[in-house]
């Protein structure tokens, strides 16, 4: 139930220095009445001040379980609008089971994932777009990750979002008063009028849509395949770049047979580097399938770093490659130029044009180079975060382009000079698509699977 107390483990479940666990709901100080005992033992603790913190011990009974600080904070200035209690205890598994099952056999219950943000989410602390910036803040992987996550939890996509849903309203509102009082309320001219709003309301979507690209390789990192042949240096090439001995290297044609998968951190980005088999015609099955696979990845990638083996010639196989990457975002890279080397920048132009870098696993040489690339091909060399909104969660980018569509389709009827009761259901269409990023408009089901992606105790 809604106003059930609940509790949970709300720090890591391994061995710290300190332990967290959180209560809530309508009995959270009846709760911690019964089980803690401070200096001054006939004041409860629910009669003190909100929001202050307390030194003692948590009891079991007769039984002393911890020593502790107690945050007491009373509704409705909690995260969850509740009364709230923060129990800080020693950070070992054990103490923390001990102190939270102690909690649950004075009156709470084990919080479900994700309740705590449910609870605030359902008391209207925060809408559906901030709650799930939650778990993106949770999750990021690098400062603009986090920085995102961070304005969407302040409420930049709920600002606007709300802005563009209260236009549509209006008008929705103005066409069915005119339809219910024709004799005192004219459309005249008005399909003209509402066309230029619904086109601006349009491009608005439309800017936000194209954030969700940038948004979502932000959020989650480049998706970067290294094609080449075998032997051209690719895994070298992955434990330069991871930092460590991630892939087998040998002199060996054919050693990576299989996808090898490793994350980075680039300057404050992330790439997701696939690293696969070499490809070249091969009677191997194993190694067949290998080059199969690399193929697919590279099909599904960002980007495609296509490392070639300058010290040898190009063949067939590197013509396939080149012909494979020419509609794709891809750097070429001439590896081994501590070598002597018999292919360079020119003779890879007259078949694929795409940023060429000459590098060397090797020793490490041209890796900034390839850096700064990788950064100038997708944020114009900078990454950095400014006022604009990201749309980084793909069910608002698919939300997004319910609204757009429905919108579209307003701008058609007036077109097609279509009666007016026909722009006020795509206008309504849109208008709940967009209630839908928000929470204003959302089933028990989706709100079950949007919060049990949540950590316990958040």
């Amino acid at each position: 139930m809604k106003n059930d107390t609940i509790a949970a483990i709300a720090t890591a479940m391994s061995p710290s220095g300190i332990g967290i666990i959180r209560i809530s709901g309508d009995d959270a100080l009846e709760v911690i009445d019964r089980i803690y005992r401070g200096k001054n033992k006939d004041k409860k603790i629910s009669d003190c001040h909100t929001h202050t913190i307390h030194y003692g011990y948590i009891y079991d009974g007769d039984e002393k379980i911890d020593e502790v600080m107690v945050l007491l904070m009373k509704a409705p200035n909690t995260y969850t609008r509740e009364d709230t209690v923060e129990i800080d205890c020693h950070g070992g598994v054990y103490v923390m089971k001990r102190v939270l099952e102690t909690v649950i056999k004075n009156g709470a219950r084990p919080a479900e994932p994700g309740e705590f943000t449910k609870r605030a989410f359902l008391n209207g602390r925060i809408d559906l777009s901030q709650a799930e910036s939650v778990i993106d803040v949770i999750n990021s992987k690098n400062d603009f990750a986090l920085k995102s996550s961070l304005s969407q939890l302040s409420g930049t996509v709920l600002n606007s979002i709300k802005e563009i849903r209260g236009e549509l309203l209006h008008e929705i509102a103005f066409i069915e008063s005119a339809l219910d009082d024709p004799e005192h309320i004219s459309l005249e001219g008005y399909p003209q009028k509402l066309y230029a709003i619904v086109d601006n309301k349009c491009r608005e979507i439309d800017s936000l849509l194209k954030s969700s690209d940038n948004g979502r390789i932000l959020k989650e990192g480049i998706n970067t395949v290294i094609l080449g042949k075998p032997n051209a240096g690719k895994s070298s090439l992955l434990n330069v770049l991871v930092g460590t001995d991630r892939a087998i290297v040998t002199d060996i044609a054919g050693t990576t047979r299989d996808v090898l998968e490793e994350q980075i951190n680039l300057g404050g980005i992330t790439l997701n580097l696939v690293d696969t088999a070499g490809i070249r015609n091969t009677e191997d099955v194993v190694e067949k399938i290998g080059v199969k696979k690399a193929m697919e990845h590279a099909g599904e990638a960002d980007l495609v770093i296509y490392v070639i083996d300058a010290s040898v010639p190009l063949d067939e196989s590197d013509f396939e490659i080149m012909d494979f990457i020419k509609n794709k975002h891809a750097i070429i890279l001439l590896n081994k130029s501590d070598l002597s080397t018999v292919v360079d920048e020119p003779e890879v132009r007259k078949y694929v044009d795409k940023t060429i870098l000459s590098i060397s696993a090797r020793e490490n040489s041209g890796i900034k180079e390839l850096e700064d690339t990788i950064k100038d091909m997708f944020f114009k060399g900078q990454v950095s975060f400014n006022d604009e909104i990201y749309i980084t969660n793909i069910r608002h980018k698919n939300l997004l382009a319910d609204a757009a569509n429905s919108l579209k389709l307003v701008m058609n009827s007036i077109n097609d000079d279509m009666p007016e009761d026909f722009y006020s259901i795509d206008l309504m269409s849109a208008y709940e698509s967009l209630g839908l990023i928000i929470g204003e408009s959302v089933e028990d089901d989706l709100m079950d699977e949007i919060f049990s992606k949540f950590c316990m105790g958040k």
